[in-house]
C-alpha cells in the first residue's frame, strides 16, 4: 500500500538509467488504519479510502461492519458514555513505543476517555446513535489482512465517524488520515489528574519571586494555554530590562513518566481552524501549567539587559514564580498602542509598560535587519465561523504591533538560552535552518530574472555531467550522450534575501516573488548539532518558549534545569542563576562597553566559528538525535494535516460560489494550465490549458509562460486575471477556474446603399 517501506530486488537497469525491480517483502507498514467511506456490496461490504493515494478498496468481512465497542462513534452523546477499555489489545505498549513513533499507526489501541475534552479541544457535532445503515458513512478501518498478489486488503471497522458533510467530521477524518494520536491513555490522564497544583514553601524558596511585578500574557482571543509572560522596564543606565517568563512544564512532566512518553509521541499540539489536538492533557495545558491571571505559577525566567542598539549586554536565567497581572490579547494591546481611549483607560496601569514594549520591539527588529534576518510578511488565511459553526468567510490574518513585539521578545529569549547552553558545551536541541540548496537558488534566479530581479549571487557555476549508461548507449550510435546540468555550491547569505525583499516591497510582484523565495529555502528542523538559523541570521537558536505545545521546548527546559542545578554560575540564596559573562544588574550598567552578539555565522566566508568542546550533558547525544528526528517528523505531520484541512474547508466554502467571478493572481504556470490564487480569499485553483479556446496556447518552458500562437496573448506568473469558479471536485478537493471575459457589445453592420 502507499507509503509502505519495502525491500526491492533490482532486476534490470535500462539505457536511460532507470532501474526495474520486484518487491520482495514489506519492511514497515505506513497505515495500520485507513479512513474511508463504507459501502454495501452484493458479495461483501467494502470501504473506499479517502486518501486518493491508496487505490485498493478494503474488504469488510461479514460481522466486522461495526466497532466492538458501541461507544466508538464520534460525537458528544457517544463519548459521554465511554467507560475506558481498549479498542484492541494493548500488550507491551512500552516495548513497541519506539516503533509506533516512526510508523505512526492510528488504530489508537489505547484506553478511550471518559470525556472528549481529553481527546480534542473544541466543539463537536452530536451524531445519531442509530447506524443501522452505514452506506456512505465515513469509518475508520483497522487492516487485519494486508494485500497480496491475489487478494486485496481486508479489515474491520473500529470507529464510525459520520457523514463527510456533517459538521466536525472533516477534522475527525484528517486526524485519522494523518495518524495523529488523539486519545490519552488512562495512565497519562491519571498522572495529569494527580499533578499537585499547590506550590509548596520549599519550592518557593528555590525560585526567584516575581509575583509583585506587572507581568502580563499576550495571546490571541481564542487561546486557552498561556505559556509565556513578559515585562519591560527601563534601567537606570538607560538600557532596557526584558523579562520573559515561560511555564515550567518540566516541573510536572518528569523524564520517562507516562506524561513524558505521550508528549514525546505527539511531539506537538495540532491546531485546526475550530479545534485543537493538545500535546498535554487539559489539566496541565490549560490549568496547572498555563500562566493564568492572578494565579501563582512556576516558570523558567530569562532576564535580559538590552542596549539602545538591541544588543544583549547581559542576561540571567533562573527558575521563578510569577502571578500574571492581566491576560491581554493582541487586539487589546494594539488598541492601547494605537491610542484607543477606552482601552487605555481600562489598562491605565500597564500603558507605560506597553509603550516600552513597542519601543524595545522596534529596536530588536532593527537589530535583526542589520544582521540580515529575513522577514517574509506573507498573509495567512483565517476562516471565520458564525455562531452555528458554519463558515462565513476566508480573510487575511492580522499581524499588528502586538504580534511583532511578542515575536521579537521570544526570539531574544530563544537565542539567549541557545547561546548559554552552547557556551557551556552542554549537548542540547537546536532549531536549525540550513543554507538553501544550489539547485533551488538556481531555479529561483531563473524565475526572478523574468521579473528583472536577482539575489545578487552572480554567475551560478554549473557542472555538466554524463551518465555512464548514456555514454555506453551512444557508442556506435552516431549521437552524443545526454548532458545533465547540476548547479555547484554557491555562496548565499540571508542578507541577499533580505535586500531582495526590500526591493520588491509594495510592488505588484511582491506576493509571487516572496512565495517563491520562501520555497527556495529549506525547512527548519530540530537537531542536536548547531548549524545556525539561516532565515533569522542567528548563529545559535533553539525553541524554549512553548513547552506546553512543543516537546523540544520541554527537553530544552529539562536540560537547562539540570545545568542550573549542577553548574550555575551563581546562587541567589537557594536560587541557581545562569549568567552571561558580565552578570546582570537591573540597577546599573553591566559593562563599560556592551558586548555585541555579532559572532561568526555558519554561512560567513570571511570568518570561521570557534569550535566549542562538548561536555557530558543530562541527555546523551544519541537520545537527543532521536528526539530531534521524531519532533521534526511530528511537526511536518501536523503542518500537513493543518494545511489539508484548510484546503478542504476552502473547497467546501467555494462550493456555494460556483459561477461567481473573482480577481486573482497567477502564481504558477505549467504545461497543463495556469494556477490562480484569488486575491481576497487565498483560494487556489487551476485554469486548464484546454479551457483557453480563443487561441492555440503553448507552454514555453524557458520563460515559464503560456503564449497564444495567433494572438500572442501571454500568461505569466504575477499577472492579474479575473476568473470564474467553474467546477469543484469534492473528492480530490480541487477547484477549477475559467477565465472571465466581459461580453462584447454587439455592433450592427452598416447596410450598403444601392
Amino acid at each position: 500500500m502507499h507509503g509502505d517501506r519495502v525491500l526491492v530486488e533490482v532486476t534490470n537497469i535500462r539505457d536511460a538509467g532507470r532501474a526495474e525491480g520486484r518487491i520482495l517483502r514489506p519492511v514497515d507498514r505506513a497505515h495500520a488504519t485507513v479512513v474511508g467511506i463504507f459501502h454495501h456490496g452484493s458479495r461483501h461490504s467494502y470501504v473506499t479510502p479517502m486518501d486518493q493515494k491508496i487505490s485498493q478498496q478494503i474488504v469488510i468481512p461479514q460481522g466486522m461492519e461495526y466497532p466492538e465497542k458501541p461507544s466508538l462513534v464520534v460525537g458528544r452523546r457517544s463519548l459521554a458514555n465511554t467507560q475506558g477499555g481498549d479498542v484492541g489489545a494493548e500488550a507491551n505498549r512500552k516495548d513497541t513505543e519506539r516503533a509506533r513513533r516512526f510508523s505512526r499507526p492510528t488504530n489508537d489501541q489505547r484506553p478511550t476517555t471518559v470525556s472528549s475534552k481529553h481527546r480534542v479541544l473544541g466543539e463537536e457535532a452530536a451524531r445519531p446513535k442509530d447506524w443501522s445503515d452505514l452506506e456512505n458513512v465515513v469509518v475508520d478501518v483497522e487492516i487485519t489482512d494486508w494485500p497480496t498478489a491475489t487478494q486485496g486488503p481486508r479489515g474491520r471497522v473500529v470507529e464510525i465517524l459520520g457523514y463527510a458533510d456533517d459538521f466536525g467530521v472533516d477534522v475527525e477524518i484528517i486526524i485519522r488520515k494523518h495518524h495523529l494520536p488523539h486519545r490519552f491513555p488512562a495512565e497519562v490522564l491519571q498522572e495529569a489528574e494527580e499533578a499537585e497544583p499547590t506550590i509548596s514553601s520549599v519550592e518557593t524558596r528555590k525560585r526567584r519571586d516575581f509575583r509583585d511585578l506587572p507581568i502580563v500574557t499576550i495571546d490571541g482571543e481564542t487561546a486557552r494555554d498561556f505559556d509565556d509572560a513578559v515585562l519591560v522596564r527601563r534601567l537606570q543606565n538607560g538600557n532596557f530590562e526584558l523579562q520573559v517568563h515561560i511555564a515550567d512544564v518540566a516541573h510536572y512532566v518528569t523524564p520517562d513518566s507516562a506524561l513524558d512518553q505521550e508528549a514525546r509521541l505527539r511531539g506537538t499540539s495540532v491546531y485546526f481552524p475550530d479545534r485543537a489536538v493538545p500535546m498535554l492533557p487539559l489539566e496541565l495545558s490549560t490549568d496547572i501549567c498555563s500562566l493564568r491571571p492572578q494565579v501563582d505559577r512556576l516558570v523558567m525566567s530569562c532576564l535580559m539587559e538590552i542596549d539602545n542598539r538591541g544588543e544583549i549586554a547581559g542576561y540571567e536565567i533562573c527558575p521563578g514564580i510569577i502571578r500574571s497581572a492581566e491576560r491581554m490579547t493582541y487586539t487589546a494591546v494594539n488598541a492601547v498602542l494605537e491610542g484607543d481611549e477606552s482601552q487605555r483607560k481600562r489598562y491605565a496601569a500597564l500603558v507605560e509598560s506597553f509603550e516600552l514594549m513597542r519601543e524595545l520591539a522596534l529596536i530588536l527588529n532593527r537589530k535583526r535587519e542589520r544582521r540580515g534576518s529575513i522577514d517574509f510578511d506573507l498573509p495567512e488565511p483565517v476562516i471565520e465561523f458564525d455562531e452555528f459553526g458554519l463558515m462565513q468567510s476566508i480573510t487575511r490574518s492580522e499581524r499588528n504591533i502586538a504580534h511583532r513585539l511578542i515575536e521579537e521578545f521570544m526570539l531574544s529569549a530563544n537565542e539567549c538560552v541557545a547561546g548559554y547552553l552552547e557556551g557551556k558545551g552542554i549537548p542540547s536541541l537546536y532549531r536549525i535552518h540550513e543554507i538553501p540548496d544550489a539547485k533551488r537558488v538556481y531555479d529561483f534566479e531563473v524565475i526572478a530574472a523574468t521579473f528583472g530581479y536577482s539575489l545578487g549571487v552572480g554567475a551560478l557555476p554549473i557542472q555538466r555531467m554524463q551518465f555512464k549508461t548514456d555514454r555506453r548507449a551512444s557508442y556506435g550510435a552516431g549521437k552524443r550522450p545526454r548532458q545533465v546540468e547540476i548547479p555547484k555550491e554557491v555562496h548565499i547569505t540571508p542578507r541577499m534575501y533580505q535586500k531582495l525583499t526590500e526591493k520588491i516591497a509594495g510592488k505588484p510582484e511582491e506576493r509571487i516573488l516572496s512565495f517563491l523565495m520562501l520555497r527556495s529555502l529549506k525547512q527548519a528542523r530540530y537537531s542536536e548539532e548547531n548549524l545556525g538559523h539561516f532565515a533569522l541570521a542567528a548563529t545559535s537558536y533553539t525553541h524554549f518558549t512553548s513547552p506546553i505545545r512543543r516537546y523540544p521546548d520541554l527537553i530544552v527546559h529539562r536540560i537547562l534545569k539540570e545545568v542550573l542545578r549542577d553548574r550555575a554560575e551563581q546562587h541567589d540564596g537557594e536560587v541557581p542563576v545562569g549568567v552571561k559573562p558580565g552578570g546582570h544588574d537591573p540597577s546599573a550598567s553591566l559593562m563599560a562597553s556592551p558586548r555585541h552578539t555579532d559572532s561568526a555565522s555558519p554561512w560567513s566566508k570571511r570568518r570561521e566559528r570557534k569550535s566549542i568542546q562538548t561536555l557530558t550533558g543530562p541527555i546523551p547525544l544519541e537520545e537527543l538525535h532521536a528526539i530531534a528526528e521524531e519532533s521534526s517528523q511530528s511537526e511536518r505531520l501536523a503542518v500537513d494535516a493543518e494545511r489539508e484541512l484548510m484546503e478542504w474547508k476552502k473547497v467546501k466554502f467555494m462550493q456555494e460560489r460556483v459561477g461567481e467571478d473573482f480577481d486573482g493572481l497567477v502564481i504558477s504556470v505549467t504545461k497543463y494550465g495556469v494556477f490562480v490564487e484569488l486575491t481576497d480569499m487565498f483560494v487556489e485553483g487551476l485554469v486548464p490549458l484546454d479551457t483557453l479556446t480563443d487561441d492555440r496556447y503553448m507552454y514555453h518552458e524557458n520563460t515559464r509562460e503560456i503564449i497564444g500562437q495567433r494572438t500572442r496573448k501571454t500568461f505569466r506568473m504575477g499577472q492579474r486575471v479575473r476568473v470564474i469558479v467553474d467546477r469543484i471536485d469534492p473528492v480530490e478537493k480541487k477547484i477549477q477556474f475559467a477565465l472571465f471575459e466581459e461580453p462584447r457589445p454587439k455592433t450592427r453592420r452598416k447596410q450598403r446603399r444601392n
